[in-house]
């Protein structure tokens, strides 16, 4: 068992276990849940664009060194630069060498999970430059010395009465403060932050190939200033994250507006095609787009998961998942959280060491129901299950343990050995500890069926 699997079970019993998370987790789900029902109604025919959707993005998949190159072609006519990273240690590098290069001292972020994913910050503070997050979730779990929680709501796991409190302790507000008067105060001191930062980040929603252009989308303006006020402009964005074409766009942006956040659309949806052109008076005078490899490739290389790259990060299936609900995001110990991160962490950071998360699900299908992409994720894990097991990355005892059972299974010789009386033993001295302290063990019969039906057929001649 590797070291995360066990923190894995550590936490997630702790989560489970905690009745004022669950509670908090499962009122902010329900609102969610409310709100995705009204944004359905907006389709005409919701099946017909999951299914153009996913036919698209299979398109991409097919094709993606083409779009890739493309979209890079695009954007470089227009003064944009374009980087390739093929894992965090090159991204990182690219991001500091244009910090170093406008001696830059603050930098606005926007949210994005992939910058999580390289930990962006934490690179950055090791250089000795400010990196401030700008969504007003993102901005209370950087207060808290957190990761987000979950793709699209970073703070779900906090109530409010929680955000005040974290707020009086770092900024002595009120214990008491409302939602909109903290809001209030994050907006104000965002507003100089803005002002004086030197270079903004953000994700991409989508990378748009025949405009080259990067769509960013948002519901509280911070990314529209991170890139309007600092002179450099930096977007870091993994290569699945290519579509076709500009006209996509009226497919994929209401179908994440109602998946995320169950709006008809988003507040603000940008496109950015580059640095600011000649006569125009606003936008960053240097724009780059750093491609993000880190794994992507790995997964794109796997005929059965590669499909799991078509997500379009709307955190449907977390809100969705059984698991989810029970252990929260923070367990998985990954970037990734919930059905989606269970099956494209093992590929991106390891196999061996992330396999367990494959495991962590009940496969009931919610997460296949409700993604708008029409992603088979119960089936992908059942893979990652198969590939864990040919890449014989079990541990000794596992091994020895599924050989006798097997071995066991194929001989009713062998069943029958030992007599309920042995079999009561092992289950409650061996057994015990692996299925739980808390579920109570079966009991086996005095006579096996095979036995009774055997007396049966011997009375009955």
């Amino acid at each position: 068992m590797s070291i995360q699997s066990e923190q894995f079970l550590t936490d997630a019993e702790s989560r489970v276990f905690d009745s004022e998370h669950r509670r908090k987790l499962a009122f902010n789900i329900a609102q969610y849940d409310k709100k995705v029902v009204d944004g359905k109604n907006q389709f005409v025919d919701f099946e017909l664009a999951r299914q153009r959707a996913s036919v698209i993005k299979w398109k991409v998949l097919e094709n993606l060194d083409k779009y890739l190159i493309e979209f890079e072609s695009n954007l470089s006519k227009r003064g944009g630069k374009v980087m390739w990273a093929q894992n965090a240690a090159e991204a990182i590098d690219e991001i500091i060498r244009i910090m170093k290069s406008a001696e830059a001292k603050t930098v606005v972020k926007s949210k994005s999970m992939t910058t999580e994913e390289l930990h962006v910050n934490d690179a950055l503070e090791k250089e000795g430059i400010e990196s401030i997050e700008t969504d007003l979730g993102e901005f209370i779990v950087q207060l808290r010395k957190e990761h987000p929680y979950h793709i699209v709501t970073p703070a779900m796991h906090l109530s409010k009465e929680d955000v005040a409190k974290t707020f009086h302790e770092k900024y002595n507000l009120p214990l008491n403060s409302t939602p909109k008067e903290i809001t209030a105060f994050v907006r104000q001191r965002l507003r100089e932050k803005y002002q004086r930062a030197d270079v903004g980040i953000t994700g991409a929603n989508f990378l748009i190939a025949d405009t080259g252009s990067a769509a960013v989308t948002e519901n509280e303006g911070n990314a529209l200033m991170s890139v309007a006020f600092p002179r450099i402009h930096i977007v870091i964005a993994g290569i699945e994250k290519i579509i076709p074409s500009l006209t996509d766009l009226d497919l994929f942006w209401p179908l994440l507006a109602t998946h995320g956040t169950g709006q008809n659309i988003t507040v603000y949806n940008s496109i950015l095609s580059g640095p600011k052109q000649s006569g125009e008076k606003d936008g960053p005078e240097e724009m780059y787009v750093i491609l993000l490899d880190n794994g992507r490739v790995n997964l794109l290389s796997e005929q059965d998961q590669r499909q799991a790259l078509s997500c379009i990060r709307c955190g449907a299936c977390l809100n969705g998942c059984p698991v989810y609900k029970g252990v929260g995001g923070h367990a998985y110990g990954a970037t990734y959280s919930g059905p989606i991160g269970s099956v494209i962490t093992p590929h991106y950071n390891g196999m061996k060491e992330f396999k367990h998360l494959s495991y962590a699900s009940s496969l009931c299908g919610k997460c296949t129901e409700v993604c708008p992409v029409k992603i088979d994720l119960h089936k992908l894990l059942l893979y990652n299950r198969r590939d864990s097991v040919e890449q014989k990355t079990s541990g000794i005892s596992e091994k020895w343990m599924f050989m006798i059972w097997k071995k066991a299974m194929l001989s009713r010789s062998l069943m029958n050995k030992g007599g309920a009386g042995l079999k009561n033993f092992l289950l409650k001295n061996f057994f015990k500890t692996a299925w739980g302290d808390r579920r109570e063990m079966p009991e086996i019969a005095p006579k096996s069926f095979n036995q009774l039906w055997a007396e049966r057929n011997k009375s009955e001649k």
